[in-house]
């Protein structure tokens, strides 16, 4: 009898724990999978194609999503760190300093948030002229959460510690700011993660261009002539034959994706004046693959 009564309390503990659990994974799920949109979208651009018609599925984003993220994470680790340190040497030093010295730095610190602040709600309200400025989505961000971190951090130094449950209206207020300072912090970091996203994406498509050689080689066989204007790819008529339904064949492609159900092909070496093929595999066509190994 003790024993299914305390059963059921386990499950319902288990229970608990997996709704505790769900949140921050579908959160960090949601994260991933933008994180990988936005470097895919970014890489196929640069080949003309938009990455909503590949078909790719959330697991492809998700799995997509280490490789922008990496240097983000290292970034946003070192400088944890370093903040760590900081503080560490900071509360050494409020020991040992008097609490006036104490309030000139935080002063200071304050001054220097500030005018990283103001200088990234500048460039903010400037988008309209310095949008098309490379580094203005790296920038702009970097401003305003370094600004909020310094000015925080700052006032956090002059002010006294509250005494335990104190609810006056100075602290409730004192606490919302705080709030809406930690909101703009997070919003300008997703957006600096975002923007190296995107420049991880554009990055790893412009290696791909250059060494076009190493994606699978593919021959083409077509029921039509696909009448490509691509430099470098080769087409070819094939003999005429009872039951041949292909009659034109095309070398010199490489696969750059597979989608749900057609492949993206482009020439296997790149110009300006490239275009993406894109081929259903629906029986309309016959593709072959070429070894791509050195000989055993």
């Amino acid at each position: 009898m003790a024993g299914e009564s305390t059963a059921p309390g386990r499950i319902e503990r288990l229970v608990d724990s997996g709704k505790s659990v769900l949140p921050p994974l579908t959160l960090l799920t949601a994260l991933l999978f933008y994180f990988g949109y936005v470097s895919a979208r970014a890489q196929y651009e640069y080949f003309g194609v938009d990455v909503d018609t590949i078909g790719l599925g959330t697991q492809d984003y998700v799995m997509r999503s280490p490789q922008p993220l990496l240097t983000p994470l290292l970034v946003f680790t070192a400088a944890g760190l370093g903040a760590v340190a900081v503080h560490a040497a900071v509360r050494k030093r409020i020991r040992t300093v008097a609490a006036a010295r104490m309030r000139r730095l935080g002063r200071g610190v304050q001054v220097i948030g500030l005018i990283a602040l103001i200088g990234g709600l500048l460039l903010l309200v400037s988008y309209v002229f310095l949008r098309d400025w490379p580094l203005y989505g790296l920038v702009t961000p970097l401003l305003i959460a370094l600004g909020g971190v310094l000015f925080q951090y700052g006032t956090a130094i002059r002010r006294p510690p509250r005494a335990p449950g104190d609810a006056t209206p100075a602290s409730l207020l004192h606490r919302s700011f705080v709030v809406l300072v930690y909101l703009v912090i997070a919003v300008s970091v997703f957006w600096m993660t975002a923007t190296v996203a995107q420049w991880s994406g554009r990055g790893l498509a412009m290696y791909e261009a250059s060494r076009l050689d190493k994606l699978p080689s593919v021959i083409l066989d077509t029921k039509e002539s696909l009448f490509l204007r691509s430099p470098g790819v080769q087409e070819t008529k094939l003999p005429l034959s009872e039951g041949q339904t292909f009659h034109y064949r095309y070398r010199h492609l490489r696969l750059l994706i597979q989608g749900k159900d057609r492949m993206f092909l482009v020439p296997d070496q790149w110009s300006a004046s490239n275009s993406t093929i894109i081929v259903p595999l629906d029986g309309s066509v016959r593709v072959q693959f070429q070894f791509q190994n050195r000989r055993p």
